[in-house]
Formats: C-alpha cells, sequence, structure tokens
C-alpha cells in the first residue's frame, strides 16, 4: 500500500487552522497515528500526567522533513523504527496548550504546536515496542485501542485533533486490518 497524502483543508475545523502570519508562535511537530495489523491504533500514557494517554509525537527540528522526524520521534517515545508511513495529512494542525503548560515546556515561546500528522503500520512485534529505550522516558506503559475508543481518555485540550486526525485516517484503519485478516 502507497503513502496516501490525505488533502484536508477544507475540512479541518476552525479551530485547528491558523493564519500564517501565526505560525511562529505554535512548536512544529509531527503526530503518529501507528496502526498495529488489526488496525488497532497505539496510544501510551504520559508519566508526568497518570491517566492521560496520547499517541507519540515530538518535535522537527531545524531542516528536518516531517517523515524523517516521524520515524525519530517513534524511535526516541517507543524504541522502535520498525513502521512504514502509510498516510500523511497534508495540512498543518494547530492546537494550544494551556498557558501554564506552555510555559513549563517552553518558556513561552510557544503557545501551543503545529502539527504534520502521519499514519504509519507497524512491522514489528509487541516485544520490538521499548518505552525505556532513551535516556528520558515520556510514558509509563502502553496498549493498542481500536480506532473507536481512542478518544476516552484524551486530555480535552487535544481532543478536536484527535477527533479530526482519526476520522480522516479511520480508512487506513480498516484497510490494514482487511489485508491482514
Amino acid at each position: 500500500m502507497a503513502p496516501n497524502n490525505l488533502p484536508d483543508s477544507d475540512l479541518i475545523p476552525t479551530s485547528l487552522r491558523r493564519d500564517d502570519a501565526d505560525s511562529h508562535l505554535y512548536r512544529p511537530g509531527v503526530g503518529i497515528v501507528l496502526f498495529n495489523s488489526q488496525g488497532f491504533v497505539f496510544v501510551a500514557e504520559r508519566l508526568d500526567n497518570p491517566g492521560a494517554w496520547q499517541m507519540p509525537q515530538g518535535g522537527i527540528d531545524e531542516g528536518e522533513e516531517p517523515e524523517i522526524a516521524v520515524l525519530r520521534e517513534m524511535e526516541e517515545e517507543i524504541g522502535t523504527r520498525d513502521a512504514r508511513i502509510v498516510g500523511t495529512l497534508n495540512d498543518w494542525i494547530y492546537y494550544d496548550i494551556p498557558e501554564r503548560t506552555a510555559q513549563r515546556l517552553w518558556d513561552g515561546k510557544y503557545k501551543g504546536q503545529r502539527q504534520k500528522w502521519i499514519a504509519l503500520e507497524f512491522l514489528g512485534n509487541d516485544y520490538d515496542i521499548d518505552l525505556e529505550a532513551f535516556e528520558h522516558p515520556e510514558f509509563s506503559r502502553w496498549k493498542w485501542m481500536p480506532i473507536t475508543h481512542v478518544l476516552d481518555d484524551i486530555v480535552p485540550f487535544k481532543r478536536a485533533v484527535y477527533e479530526h486526525v482519526l476520522k480522516a485516517f479511520y480508512p487506513l484503519a480498516v484497510e490494514i486490518a482487511r489485508r491482514h485478516s
């Protein structure tokens, strides 16, 4: 299955879009929707916020392409790069984070994140996943979840982002599960 570029400008809720003039206020990053062979989504519980589950995500380094950043971030956060890109949202998705969190994370330099969301199919085995592979782990535990249940434990300020992204990538979950059944 070749990667799908998914145009979504008209589908992005207004709350997740920003004027280009504002983009410097948002830290550039990638969001990772990692599917297993059942079409389930990888989610992990944050070490610094027990009970808050999320999909992996991380910053894009200066001059780094999102397709490179997504594999680097996946390895840094879950200990493996054993996946292939199967879809990318064309547009950046923006969200604000609570001001207190922005101060703690970035000394107020950013008010939120702008993310390029990328879907990947996991090619490894569950034992390849190692949340402590790098010096500063972000997650305490992880699980595979049906795509329809991912929103259940997501922090409120990310909910609109996740709703949009999961809806866009839902057909990929179905296709991956169908191919492996």
